[in-house]
């Protein structure tokens, strides 16, 4: 009886053992897979450098400081800022679409860098659509038409009305050729009917000092940049580029001063190297997005006149494209090239 049930046990016994090991093989099989499907995993294990495509001290660098310090906390691991200014952001996005696509090098691109520059540009070394993975939107925020308290307008009608005088105001100051202010403007001369030419300046701070001192008497740039000299009385605030007024201070848009849907609003937002693996993309936008909703950062940014409007990755890469098209139509208006 032994002898006839030993060889059947035998058998029945190694074969349940090679199943159990074959599982447990394949198991072990399969996590590393799985580990490597997830292409976030572990992600940040180094510093992360993050472009600044400006100068210190501008709202796109601000922008890019609050986030780096609250992504330095989440991740535990440092964000380093970059600043390569030049181009109108150009030359910071150019950097970065040549970089390793690996998510340790990313950029805080701008509405000038990434929706006009393809249509200002004969010759830009990148692709803004093509060599990208956008990640989320960061903020918004209003251009301010201003003028010196000496001109006789104090809203959008009157400051056109002088315009097609024209004998009382004949320029407008920009931030400089091909930006967001000057072709917001172009946009409203031509729906507005009126004439200004514009003085291209070097940035905001050298417009908005020869407006606060009479040289120029009307000027459009970012809010952020003029908020000091409004609170000072230095400048007026006739109209701001939002379809409205996020600060909540009762700020005047030009779609409420007879051109409804009217908006033409400057942005910032995180962008990777093309080919950077998607699950770092996603998780980037998820962490971004945390954190600029959360009510200690729209706190830190009502402050500053920015407005945080994160996205997802699939979000942004929509807008983009339509923000693109809209550009070129203001840059075509405009008449505005750059080398």
């Amino acid at each position: 009886m032994s002898h006839s049930i030993v060889p059947s046990f035998q058998p029945h016994r190694r074969s349940l053992i090679a199943a159990a090991l074959a599982a447990v093989l394949g198991a072990a099989a399969v996590l590393p897979a799985a580990a490597q499907g997830d292409g976030a995993a572990g992600y940040p294990n180094k510093p992360v450098k993050l472009v600044v495509p400006f100068a210190p001290g501008g709202p796109t660098d601000i922008t890019a400081r609050l986030i780096g310090e609250a992504l330095s906390k989440k991740w535990n691991q440092p964000v380093v800022m970059e600043n390569r200014a030049g181009a109108g952001g150009t030359i910071g996005a150019a950097s970065v679409a040549k970089a390793a696509p690996d998510g340790y090098t990313l950029v805080l691109g701008v509405t000038g860098s990434h929706s006009i520059a393809g249509s200002l540009y004969k010759q830009l070394p990148y692709d803004p659509q093509a060599d990208f993975e956008p990640i989320s939107r960061a903020v918004i925020y209003p251009n301010a038409i201003l003028a010196n308290p000496a001109l006789p307008a104090n809203n959008l009608q009157e400051l056109i009305a002088l315009a097609k005088k024209d004998k009382e105001l004949h320029s407008y100051g920009t931030d400089g050729n091909g930006t967001a202010s000057h072709l917001t403007m172009e946009l409203l001369k031509e729906r507005g009917g009126f004439k200004l030419d514009a003085v291209q300046y070097k940035g905001a701070s050298p417009m908005l000092n020869d407006l606060a001192a009479g040289f120029i008497q009307v000027g459009i740039t970012g809010l952020p940049s003029a908020e000091t000299l409004l609170q000072a009385g230095k400048v007026k605030l006739i109209a701001i580029t939002t379809d409205k007024d996020y600060s909540e201070k009762g700020y005047p848009t030009i779609a409420g001063q007879g051109f409804p849907g009217f908006a033409a609003a400057p942005w910032s937002g995180l962008f990777a190297p093309k080919g950077t693996p998607k699950e770092i993309v996603a998780k980037i936008s998820k962490d971004v997005n945390e954190i600029m909703n959360s009510a200690e950062m729209k706190e830190k940014m009502k402050g500053l006149g920015l407005q945080p409007l994160p996205n997802t990755p699939e979000q942004f890469k929509t807008e983009l494209a339509q923000e693109a098209a809209n550009w070129a139509k203001a840059v075509e208006i405009s008449g505005a090239r750059a080398e």
